[in-house]
């Protein structure tokens, strides 16, 4: 179990302290647009700046700026194939992500549980 406080990742005092480079990965994650192309990222497969940016609707310059973001925060990566580069998602970053929220869930859970039972302790 993680303890609430201010914890050796530098949590703030009555969250839990989750991991400093956990941080870029929800940074990226907290924008629709970025969002829109880690779904379309998701099937698996590597797509190409065109297929994204339909995805997008928006520019290709916008889109790469986007995945550049992504890219920074481990989320996506890319290959180049021939002439063009295709974008794929990294899935083991997503995962990290989920066991963090994981965690956070757990731990609110315990502390909802716990002011549960305080409050009916009092009836």
């Amino acid at each position: 179990m993680t303890s609430f406080g201010k914890g050796a990742a530098g949590g703030a005092p009555g969250y839990p302290a989750l991991p400093d480079a956990m941080a870029p990965t929800f940074a990226a994650l907290g924008d629709p647009t970025r969002l829109k192309l880690v779904a379309a990222l998701c099937d698996g497969m590597a797509h190409s700046i065109v297929e994204l940016t339909q995805v997008a609707g928006m520019s290709r310059q916008g889109v790469t700026k986007h995945l550049h973001v992504l890219a920074n925060a481990g989320v996506v990566s890319d290959l180049k194939v021939g002439r063009e580069r295709l974008w794929q998602l990294e899935g083991a970053r997503i995962d990290e992500a989920r066991l963090q929220l994981d965690t956070i869930a757990r731990e609110w859970e315990q502390a909802l549980l716990r002011l549960k039972s305080f409050v009916e302790k009092d009836d």
